[in-house]
């Protein structure tokens, strides 16, 4: 939906099982009513779509772009963003670290992102819009790919999608771009980290004319920063100081993920707190967690890996934060906090800006949640998620 000052207001269908498209597309028919009567609007509808490399190459096909965007026409429906980031399977099996595979060192990931592009053109111009994104992954995750030259061969890959982004926007008027998204144990973790990256590979002029054909702000226009503030506030970034970092870097940030994150004060063991995170310790997804002393960051790659470490050598004073994509309207779980406060400070942070960028509240972890905190059936909560969002923004 449109929010005052142009942003536009969706939410991620990653929450949504299924991989094939049919299964993708019977998922939206089935929750985006729902959500609409929940909502209580007749506008439009934005949907921040999720599609494998096996979603993605089925919704291709003519017939079924063409079925696609008839759908979308009649349910009053727009697509402005795509979540690029899961290539494979993302529910109910084993997902961890291999979320990150193929990375963008591999031809896989830039092929899938090209034909995510051409669909999102697509149905941009079917419905007149002109501007759109998709967030990917941050390079690759750090276990595999921590050496510099790694760091090269994502920076060429990503590169060689954007040339076909800007040549998208040459052919059809459409400008896409690729929002990549810092998140803990990647290549490209913190605010820091993606400066460096892209003052060192994408907007440096000997390295881009050295692997593409595109100039320096042809990169900058297509591509930028996905800004997820359940991943920032588990970093325990300074948003303001992070944004402001990024403007004067000249790095686009076209697309917020709207999250929230768990939040242990008292992580010791034996305490509730504690007691309480042992139920959010699932098999499915990485969560990543980052524990604070004082200046001093102490970094985990998943949750069990905190739970079980050398608890007796860790400061008396710590706060942990645990990357669990958490119902954004919830401050408090029981025992836990969540990074509510911090949403919040960045929810006005994007009230100031005059880019309008794609708001995309993202809680894929619904199938993982503990059963006492989904307290509504999962379209009313995505609903409740997006009225929460739209009454702060437009407070």
């Amino acid at each position: 939906m449109k929010l005052r000052g142009g942003f536009d207001l969706t939410y991620c269908s990653n929450i949504h099982a299924g991989e094939s498209w049919a299964d993708v597309r019977g998922a939206l028919a089935s929750a985006l009513p729902d959500v609409r009567r929940h909502l209580g609007t007749t506008g439009p509808l934005a949907i921040g779509l999720r599609l494998s490399a096996q979603a993605a190459e089925e919704l291709e096909q003519p017939a079924a772009l063409e079925a696609f965007t008839r759908f979308l026409r009649d349910g009053n429906y727009y697509v402005p963003t795509i979540n690029g980031f899961p290539f494979g399977a993302f529910h109910r099996a084993r997902v961890k670290e291999t979320v990150y595979l193929p990375d963008w060192r591999d031809r896989r990931r830039i092929d899938y992102s090209n034909r995510l592009a051409r669909v999102l053109a697509a149905l941009l111009i079917d419905r007149g819009l002109t501007e759109g994104s998709i967030s990917t992954v941050p390079g690759a995750f750090k276990g595999h790919a921590g050496a510099p030259e790694d760091q090269a061969a994502i920076a060429r890959g990503i590169l060689q999608h954007a040339e076909q982004l800007a040549a998208l926007r040459d052919s059809t008027g459409v400008t896409i771009a690729l929002a990549i998204e810092p998140e803990p144990a990647c290549v490209i973790e913190t605010t820091d980290e993606a400066i460096d990256f892209f003052t060192r590979y994408l907007l440096d002029e000997s390295f881009v004319r050295a692997g593409s054909r595109l100039t320096v702000e042809q990169v900058r226009r297509h591509v930028g920063i996905c800004f997820d503030a359940c991943h920032m506030a588990v970093e325990f970034e300074d948003h303001a100081a992070s944004l402001a970092a990024l403007d004067r870097a000249g790095i686009r940030v076209p697309k917020f993920q709207i999250s929230a994150a768990l939040r242990v004060s008292d992580p010791s063991v034996g305490s509730p707190g504690r007691r309480a995170l042992e139920k959010f310790a699932d098999g499915v997804y990485l969560h990543q967690v980052v524990a604070k002393s004082g200046h001093t960051l102490r970094r985990y790659v998943d949750l069990p890996d905190a739970l079980a470490g050398a608890s007796k050598d860790a400061p008396q004073r710590e706060e942990w934060r645990i990357h669990f994509h958490v119902p954004v309207f919830l401050g408090v779980m029981g025992d836990l906090e969540t990074t509510q406060p911090d949403l919040e400070a960045v929810l006005d942070l994007i009230k100031k800006r005059t880019d309008a960028p794609c708001l995309e509240v993202e809680t894929y972890t619904w199938d993982v949640l503990p059963v006492e905190h989904r307290t509504s059936e999962m379209s009313e909560a995505i609903a409740r998620e997006l009225s929460w969002t739209r009454q702060r923004m437009e407070a």
